[in-house]
């Protein structure tokens, strides 16, 4: 059963997702939590180049307008746009098509060919299993065996 945070932070999604592609970049993710002083809503994103100060600044105005506009209010909220980062977490689906070709560290709470750490390139995901070239060689991950996948920032 989703609880109100869950269903908060799909509708934030939707919204945030129209808006950022609207502007050329992709959405990566959308983290809400309770926080002392209302509302703490995180939105990460993401283009080809990277993402400069000034294109957080605008999703956030922008952002910040519609959220106003279309979101119940039930008490302040703080808005955080950023870059997802250089060791960002791998935390949906979705992460390990986008970052198809990009170095991860990958761990795994069952081994996956004798191994539970492996670090490689992303060579995407197909259907549940996450494929990653490690070595040369291409090693199928089951998604649901994937304990914790971040980008390699040292790679």
């Amino acid at each position: 059963m989703n609880g109100p945070m869950q269903i908060l932070t799909a509708e934030i999604d939707l919204l945030a997702e129209q808006l950022v592609e609207s502007e050329g970049m992709r959405l990566i993710d959308v983290e809400c939590a309770r926080g002392p002083k209302g509302r703490v809503i995180q939105i990460f994103i993401d283009k080809p180049g990277g993402v400069t100060i000034g294109d957080c600044a605008m999703i956030s105005r922008r952002l910040g307008d519609t959220l106003d506009a279309k979101m119940p209010s039930d008490g302040p909220y703080h808005l955080e746009v950023s870059s997802p980062g250089l060791e960002r977490p791998l935390t949906k689906p979705k992460h390990f098509v986008y970052f198809q070709g990009r170095a991860v560290v990958i761990r795994t709470n069952r081994e996956v060919e004798g191994e539970t750490h492996l670090r490689g390139i992303l060579a995407g995901l197909e259907g549940d299993v996450v494929k990653l070239e490690v070595g040369g060689q291409l090693v199928a991950i089951p998604y649901e065996t994937i304990a914790k996948a971040r980008l390699d920032a040292k790679s």
